[in-house]
């Protein structure tokens, strides 16, 4: 599940800041600190997570956004299938992406850094909605896998932002708009639950408290925003069990959701194209945007 050499020294070499001859469908690296880092054990590169934004055309651009958090148990980023290609697909619907580059295991982090860089690519797109042709009530996160499990945590862990911040964009709320889980993990301290993740995320000791606190389907609330789930039953590296307790859960606090379980396929599919059944979830969450009135119809 991780990027290739080449694909991530590419990335890590692409500017910063937009310079006046990079076009709209160049993807540009943004910081989501430009200060010190919360938590961070370094000034090294792995220690500054940052955004990837991926622009669409300009002729077909939609005002929605949607922040990808690739998968990798919480010990590494599948950057390419779950990232990169999932970007150029949001792209060809007209549809901003952004990468997010969060801190995990294989960077040293666990719990709460990956949250508390996930919270910050939304309040960062939020800040610069204006700048970037965003609508700010339409910011959604995708996450595969275990990035599914933390696209999971910001849906059900987020406030209104801090006004009183100097720092502008902590001003902005933190809450998505909508979220896109895939064959995601949602639970820990279950059987079903992906053990790796679990113990990356929480490490080797964690207690039944702090087990209970990251199984994200024990936080869902009325406030929790729309959510599009996919997995299936073939899925042996996280079962699909943790799809459908997060969706029994979105269903008893009546929240708008849909849950598609397709019978084929194994894990870290990404867009799943050629796959029987599973390839459909791209088009099937097209539909669902459309019918969320996220994006016009196509």
């Amino acid at each position: 599940m991780k990027c290739s050499c080449i694909q991530f020294l590419f990335l890590n070499l692409l500017t910063i800041l937009v310079a006046p001859n990079v076009t709209a469908d160049e993807p540009v690296i943004l910081p989501l600190w430009h200060a010190q880092v919360p938590l961070a054990i370094g000034d090294a590169d792995k220690d500054r997570p940052s955004l990837i934004k991926f622009s669409p055309g300009t002729n077909d651009a939609t005002r929605t956004a949607i922040i990808i958090f690739p998968g990798g148990g919480y010990e590494n980023l599948a950057m390419d299938h779950e990232g990169q290609q999932v970007a150029r697909w949001l792209n060809d619907n007209g549809i901003h992406a952004f990468i997010c580059d969060y801190r995990h295991r294989g960077k040293g982090y666990g719990h709460p850094a990956p949250m508390l860089d996930a919270q910050r690519s939304i309040r960062t797109v939020r800040a610069n909605a204006t700048e970037f042709g965003i609508d700010p009530r339409k910011i959604g996160v995708l996450g595969f896998s275990a990035g599914g499990h933390l696209a999971s945590t910001v849906a059900t862990r987020f406030d209104a932002g801090n006004r009183d911040s100097t720092d502008p964009v902590e001003q902005h709320s933190s809450r998505p708009d909508f979220a896109i889980l895939c064959y995601s993990v949602t639970a820990m301290g279950e059987s079903y639950s992906h053990k790796g993740s679990e113990r990356n995320l929480l490490g080797k000791n964690a207690s039944d408290q702090q087990k209970r606190l990251m199984s994200n389907h024990l936080h869902v609330t009325k406030t929790t925003p729309p959510v599009f789930l996919w997995h299936t039953t073939e899925d042996r590296v996280v079962p699909p069990e943790n799809s459908i307790v997060f969706f029994r859960a979105l269903q008893a606090a009546g929240v708008s959701s849909e849950l598609h379980v397709y019978a084929k396929g194994g894990h870290g599919m990404g867009l799943a194209v050629g796959k029987p059944g599973a390839e459909n979830w791209p088009d099937s969450c097209m539909a669902w945007l459309e019918g969320q009135k996220l994006i016009d119809q196509r």
